[in-house]
């Protein structure tokens, strides 16, 4: 198993975000580490408390590391229109030297959209939208010239230039365990799926999540070892014992990659402290 760490980007400096990520940078052990896609603080109690912007923050860190792949655990598709999400990704696949991973979702934060007037859909919508959104950005990083006709996007004659170091085209991770609409577009369109973890049974979920999965990608005539699948490691839930026993039994259930959370006030010491945890897992 490969391990990655999750640094959301609110309730903390911006020195802090930086330390973390120049210390992983000189650690093996650490494959990538993640930002998210959100303008106010999730899960706080507080949405006043300070949240840099996800890109942003990806892009400056990309540029102070060497090593670390990274990416945005996941980029609402609601927040910018793919063709414009598309040249980003391009442009920081280039300024990073082929180091982005590019994390997408249908986006879920109401309460977010409704502050800054941006209109979320029901579900059914925002699922709509996110399916040709993942065509447009497909066509915009792979074709010369792009035209596309849908409901919620259109493109003309459009140019994405240059294209990414990674060809075809960055890894797509999309992120979300929907039975009925994510799991089909895992199948479809992802390199990389991200199961969250955290629900009360995140084995038992997970093992009925890929079983769905292999179904969707039967349909298509697609291998599902072609996706790598991640989950978050939620290690300050847990004991050291535990969080060791969980990481094995995710890797016997298919997960190649576990992304560890880090608590919060973030510490460098963490990054230090981990590798040692999971020495005996990690391969």
């Amino acid at each position: 198993m490969k391990f990655a760490f999750a640094t959301a980007p609110q309730v903390c400096t911006w020195q802090e975000m930086l330390d973390i990520w120049t210390a992983a940078d000189a650690i093996p052990f650490w494959e990538s580490g993640w930002t998210f896609d959100h303008f106010e603080p999730i899960f706080t109690g507080d949405r006043s408390g300070p949240c840099m912007e996800g890109w942003i923050t990806l892009t400056a860190l990309l540029q102070a590391t060497k090593r670390l792949r990274g990416g945005v655990m996941v980029t609402g598709m609601v927040y910018r229109h793919p063709a414009v999400l598309a040249n980003m990704a391009a442009t920081l696949d280039h300024t990073s030297g082929g180091r982005l991973e590019f994390g997408v979702g249908a986006a879920w934060n109401e309460d977010e959209c409704n502050a800054y007037g941006i209109e979320l859909g029901t579900m059914t919508e925002r699922f709509d939208r996110f399916a040709e959104g993942l065509e447009v950005i497909k066509l915009m990083l792979t074709q010369k010239q792009s035209s596309f006709n849908g409901k919620y996007f259109t493109l003309t004659d459009a140019y994405c230039e240059p294209k990414p170091i990674q060809q075809p085209m960055p890894p797509v991770l999309i992120g979300g365990g929907g039975m009925k609409r994510t799991l089909p577009l895992v199948a479809q369109y992802a390199d990389h799926w991200n199961f969250p973890g955290n629900s009360e049974d995140p084995l038992g979920d997970l093992k009925k999540s890929v079983a769905r999965l292999k179904e969707c990608c039967d349909e298509i005539g697609r291998d599902i070892s072609t996706i790598r699948i991640s989950t978050q490691l939620w290690v300050d839930r847990m004991s050291e014992a535990e969080a060791i026993e969980r990481a094995l039994a995710y890797e016997d259930a298919g997960v190649g990659l576990a992304i560890v959370s880090l608590p919060r006030p973030l510490n460098v010491k963490h990054i230090k402290e981990y590798p040692e945890l999971f020495a005996s897992v990690w391969k």
